[in-house]
């Protein structure tokens, strides 16, 4: 049984954004987290400036490629997390969702995908906060004096 809590993002091209998070929540969460990314009409590649802005802070998306949403890549997820990608977002009863609301990326220059990437950070680093409770200090094994 896998008791990791599984999120997937979604955009429309899953090209930017999407995958922005998902690599700051692989990277932040340290694979303690299931993560999947999909968007409604997936782009033919990742945004090359979102993948340069990833770069900068030591995240290499060369290797990813947009992916389609589909129904059960959404069911299998504890939270889904959409970003502008509207009606074509599958609802399923007793799931988490939460509507990022950021600038698209495509077409922006490196400044304006800073910052996006930027705000990504913030808002995964406080997903990752709820999804993951703080683990219980570890007992002292040490010596006892």
């Amino acid at each position: 049984m896998n008791d990791k809590p599984s999120v997937i993002f979604v955009c429309v091209h899953n090209a930017g954004r999407s995958q922005m998070a998902a690599a700051f929540t692989t990277a932040l969460s340290a694979g303690a987290v299931e993560v999947r990314s999909a968007g409604s009409l997936p782009a033919d590649r990742v945004n090359p400036v979102a993948v340069e802005a990833m770069r900068e802070v030591g995240i290499d998306l060369t290797g990813e490629q947009p992916k389609v949403l589909t129904p059960e890549a959404v069911q299998a997820s504890d939270a889904v997390i959409t970003m502008g990608c509207g009606d074509a977002c599958p609802f399923y009863p007793g799931k988490r969702y939460e509507d990022w609301e950021l600038t698209d990326p495509a077409g922006q220059g490196i400044e304006v995908v800073r910052a996006v990437r930027d705000e990504i950070r913030a808002r995964v680093e406080a997903l990752l906060a709820d999804l993951l409770p703080a683990a219980p200090a570890a007992p002292s094994r040490g010596p006892r004096p």
